[in-house]
């Protein structure tokens, strides 16, 4: 790129807009209010327009034809600021966490099946699995909440589980199995 392609083949074209260079500085100043940037601004736009002169098809329009080389010039500085976002990082974080109503359904079906095979064991078996498997008590805390030996504990915990094992696992078809939470 030659010096006479930047500076146009007529002189009067260039004095023509190094004479709008106050009012781009004005207005870049009054738009982003950062004397340096603004100065690029005005550079930038005076550069474009110089390389762009093919394209005001109006003398007369100079003016705003900077002004709007001036308006994209900012506009561009500021997209070169925005980070680029991974789409996929925020397809994740936006995810909603909370269950679809069908899963947030089969949940409460689940929930209330549970409560209902607890509910038909035996009083002792009731205890020992809640206080174990919900509570989170050791064999020996629940032996001695419950005031009863820690083979007790141990048989109605295994009664207990054994007897809702067929009714849970009935409730989840081609399964096999569903897992229960065991924690000792």
């Amino acid at each position: 790129m030659g010096l006479r392609f930047l500076f146009g083949k007529r002189p009067g074209f260039r004095t023509r807009v190094a004479a709008h260079r106050d009012v781009l500085y004005r207005l870049a100043f009054a738009w982003c209010h950062d004397a340096a940037l603004s100065d690029d601004l005005v550079q930038e736009t005076l550069l474009r327009a110089l390389a762009h002169r093919a394209q005001l098809r109006d003398p007369e329009r100079l003016k705003s034809w900077l002004c709007s080389i001036l308006a994209n010039a900012l506009r561009d500085h500021y997209r070169r600021l925005r980070p680029n976002d991974d789409i996929d990082a925020l397809a994740e974080e936006l995810a909603d966490p909370a269950p679809t109503p069908e899963e947030a359904r089969a949940q409460a079906e689940l929930v209330a099946r549970v409560r209902k095979a607890i509910a038909r064991l035996p009083l002792g078996q009731r205890q020992v699995l809640t206080l174990v498997d919900l509570e989170g008590l050791s064999y020996a805390e629940v032996g001695e909440a419950l005031a009863v030996p820690l083979g007790t504990v141990m048989s109605r915990l295994c009664r207990a589980r054994e007897a809702l094992r067929t009714p849970l696992l009935a409730y989840a078809p081609g399964t096999g199995a569903v897992p229960l939470r065991r924690v000792k």
